[in-house]
């Protein structure tokens, strides 16, 4: 199978190199950006000029997004038309409404909008610890059963919880709501400018069975097929009755 690898976190991420290492068996190809882009969403670059650095052999670092990374590469960038796009293993959950703002599920997006099985990977930290293990074998163990699962109007956003046992289960989910806690701190700089960050406490969900949040707190796999379409008949039904 031919594989294209892709991330939020940059080329040098070990998330990133636990997949490439567990997947070797395939046709690999690794675009990823040349630093972090956590956050960054759908974007992709119009305006300017992406570049692709060699990073090794089969691996480009890209200048732009995530999503640029499969755009660019499935639109000739690169000599290679993957079966595939996975796309992680993300530092921490991309669970629920995270979807709007992840680079990684960005990725797996992308591909899907091509007509290519799209999955996006993330692992669950515990006390600052991360074990990409669980992730890696997951998809390794599984990528065959997920191409053949997949359709054309959704891709497949994956979250491990910390892996405390050598073996867990998973379940198919849906996205959760997730309760942001953000704030923002100002700081006066000597240069007379003022300067925000954004900080706050770690999110959490409203605690639903069935969601992807409820299903790590369980201590298993969350698979969830996320739709792409951004409204669905039966919502504009529901709108068009409201405005009667």
């Amino acid at each position: 199978m031919k594989i294209l690898l892709t991330n939020d976190d940059g080329i040098e991420s070990p998330g990133l190199r636990s997949l490439e290492e567990a997947l070797k068996s395939h046709e690999l190809c690794i675009v990823a950006p040349d630093g972090e882009r956590s956050g960054s969403s759908h974007r992709i670059t119009l305006k300017a000029p992406v570049k692709f650095a060699t990073a090794g052999h089969g691996r480009f670092a890209c200048s732009g997004t995530p999503a640029d990374c499969v755009l660019y590469s499935v639109h000739g960038a690169i000599d290679f038309l993957p079966d595939v796009v996975v796309s992680g293993i993300n530092i921490g959950p991309n669970l629920g409404t995270d979807l709007i703002y992840s680079g990684t599920a960005a990725a797996a997006r992308q591909a899907a909008f091509m007509g290519i099985p799209g999955i996006a990977v993330s692992q669950l930290l515990k006390e600052n610890r991360i074990d990409y293990s669980a992730a890696s074998m997951f998809i390794a163990r599984n990528i065959e059963r997920l191409v053949n699962a997949w359709d054309e109007d959704h891709f497949i956003n994956i979250n491990v919880p910390y892996p405390d046992s050598d073996s867990l289960e998973y379940e198919i989910t849906h996205p959760s709501r997730r309760i942001y806690h953000d704030t923002v701190e100002s700081y006066t700089a000597p240069d007379g400018h003022t300067y925000h960050f954004l900080s706050g406490t770690f999110p959490d969900a409203t605690p639903l069975r069935g969601t992807d949040w409820d299903t790590v707190n369980r201590k298993r796999i969350s698979v969830s097929p996320i739709y792409l379409h951004p409204v669905t008949e039966y919502d504009m039904v529901k709108f068009g009755e409201k405005l009667k």
